[in-house]
């Protein structure tokens, strides 16, 4: 073991060991050198293109029958790009429910087909239907998407969208409809409870920036199956100082009007579809007014006989982009308007109960509807009785104002020819002569001393035309006259079917007219007024609301009770003799 000497004891060897290193690294380098430049070539993996990489999805990209979205691999690449897409392969229906509503959604578009109202009937007694399927089949059914690119929003209401559920949901319920591509990415989702309202919330990316796409209500209601129905139309919305109402003349399709809206929204006579945005300040609203075609008999529909009308309709959403409000779907019932909550907005009542328009004499029509909905509730379980027994109290409480105006009436009659006399005495003076001012001083002094009135005949009138102009209003946007029956009559909101309640407007104006003295009118003008008079207002009162009319017939008949029983006292006695007098005075 001694003559064993350690290799790393060598004289030499580190040296030996540095230059072997050196010599197998040189044997290295040149060996890669050689190889690269002499040996083999590697073919190099093929780059995808960025055309490749944005090409539309191909057939091949089409979900299969068994899923409902897919990710497609763009054809020719390695592997490493992809374009995902999220689209159904089959149009399908969902249907959402509670014990108000049944809506039933279709994933074309995510929007909505069909949206009854199951305390609410047609005219034909089946469950109200608001779609306006002839108009949306036009111009877009609701909850569809409104852009200001007409391509885009052809492409958004005509995806196939994929469903969250499927199936009938029983409310509360979500439902949620989602859409992308290869530049557009797009998401709507709505939440059901058990009210009349809907959550709402959109968002649609296009080119990866937010986009405005707006949920619309776009073609009206299916309620309006004639002229007087699409006349009703209006495009109504609150903002911060006041509700504005626009009728259809006052609408222009595609116009922008930004907020800020407590809420905003399509209406007709009794229904309403109201968006109630999250952010009044931000929120836009995009009024639409369509032309269609409808039958002029809407009964008897013919192709030949149809009449041009405006479809109303209106897109509102966040001018930022995502969009996310309420939407109320249902009747314009005051019971139903005041519990539903309104955004906070300076100067906006809390609730929705400004859809229920009673005109200029709000004041007095809103509660006139009170009463006539207590008396339904409370005394007389019908709507065209508590009509009646409303316009007898009425007509008695205006009785002194009717008394008070006979006499004042009486006593100008009584000076008439002393005021005659004064009359002709100045009446070869001219308007400008200083003493044509006498005349109207004695005339003044003869009322005086006579302790006559001249206004005592027309201020009762005065008082008692708003409650006409009321009791109008009021019936007009009383949703619950609606299709309230009353003897022969079916509907107390739409005209009298055999149309008696007019000719009764006739024979009564008639024969009131007959039986009030008017001793101070000419006898050939008030042979006119008895006979045109009655026949204007039956020609006016033709196609009103049957309930109108029964008020109006009612408080005509209540008139002749009146009017006979104070012809019978000395007031009207003396009366009707001065009329007589006039009468056998002007025949000779």
């Amino acid at each position: 073991m001694s003559d064993f000497q350690n290799p790393q004891q060598e004289p030499g060897t580190e040296r030996r060991l540095l230059l072997a290193f050196a010599i197998t690294f040189l044997i290295i380098v040149v060996s890669q050198f050689l190889m690269k430049k002499y040996g083999p070539k590697v073919p190099d993996a093929a780059p995808v293109s960025q055309t490749a990489a944005q090409a539309p999805v191909s057939q091949s990209a089409t979900p299969q029958a068994g899923g409902s979205q897919a990710a497609t691999p763009v054809t020719g690449a390695a592997t490493t790009s992809a374009v995902s897409t999220k689209q159904a392969s089959t149009e399908s229906e969902t249907v959402v429910e509670n014990d108000l509503y049944k809506i039933r959604f279709s994933n074309r578009g995510g929007l909505v087909k069909s949206w009854v109202l199951k305390k609410f009937d047609d005219d034909k007694g089946q469950p109200q239907e608001l779609v306006n399927f002839t108009a949306s089949a036009k111009y877009g059914f609701p909850l569809s998407l409104f852009t200001y690119d007409g391509n885009l929003q052809s492409r958004l209401n005509q995806a196939l969208y994929v469903t969250s559920v499927s199936g009938t949901l029983q409310a509360p319920a979500d439902i949620t409809f989602e859409f992308a591509d290869q530049d557009l990415v797009v998401r709507k989702a709505f939440h059901f409870d058990h009210s009349y309202l809907v959550k709402v919330e959109t968002s649609v990316r296009y080119k990866d920036v937010d986009t405005q796409a707006y949920p619309a209500w776009p073609s009206g209601f299916g309620d309006e199956n004639n002229l007087t129905a699409y006349g009703a139309s209006q495009i109504e919305y609150h903002t911060d100082e006041k509700i504005e109402r626009l009728a259809a003349k006052k609408v222009t399709g595609a116009n922008t009007i930004n907020g800020p809206f407590a809420w905003v929204g399509p209406t007709d006579r009794y229904f309403a579809a109201i968006f109630l945005p999250d952010d009044p300040q931000n929120s836009a609203l995009v009024t639409l007014h369509s032309p269609l075609d409808i039958p002029k008999d809407a009964d008897n529909p013919r192709a030949n006989e149809t009449v041009k009308v405006g479809v109303l309709g209106a897109a509102v959403g966040d001018r930022r982009g995502p969009t996310s409000q309420h939407l109320y779907v249902g009747p314009k019932s005051l019971e139903i308007l005041e519990k539903i909550p309104v955004p906070a907005l300076h100067g906006v009542t809390p609730d929705l109960t400004g859809l229920v328009n009673f005109g200029f004499f709000e004041i007095i029509a809103k509660p006139l509807f009170q009463w006539l909905k207590w008396t339904y509730h409370h005394v007389v379980a019908n709507w065209g009785w508590a009509i009646a027994l409303q316009t007898l109290i009425i007509n008695l409480v205006l009785l002194p104002l009717r008394i008070t105006q006979m006499k004042s009436a009486l006593k100008m009659q009584k000076i008439q020819p002393q005021a005659k006399a004064i009359q002709e005495k100045y009446k070869k003076y001219s308007l400008r002569d200083p003493r044509k001012a006498e005349m109207n001083t004695e005339i003044a002094a003869l009322y005086k001393r006579e302790g006559v009135n001249p206004a005592g005949g027309c201020l009762p009138l005065l008082i008692q035309m708003p409650f006409l102009f009321a009791y109008y209003s009021m019936l007009g946007a009383a949703l619950d006259l609606r299709h309230a029956p009353w003897l022969w009559v079916r509907d107390l909101s739409s005209p009298d079917p055999l149309h008696l309640l007019p000719v009764c407007i006739l024979i009564s104006m008639f024969l009131v007219q007959r039986m009030t003295p008017q001793g101070a009118i000419d006898p050939q003008q008030q042979k006119m007024m008895n006979i045109f008079m009655p026949i204007m207002l039956a020609f006016v009162s033709w196609n009103l609301a049957a309930g109108l009319c029964l008020y109006w017939s009612i408080g005509n008949v209540i008139s002749i009770v009146q009017q006979t029983v104070m012809n019978k006292t000395s007031l009207g006695q003396e009366m009707r003799a001065m009329a007589d007098k006039r009468a056998r005075k002007a025949q000779k």
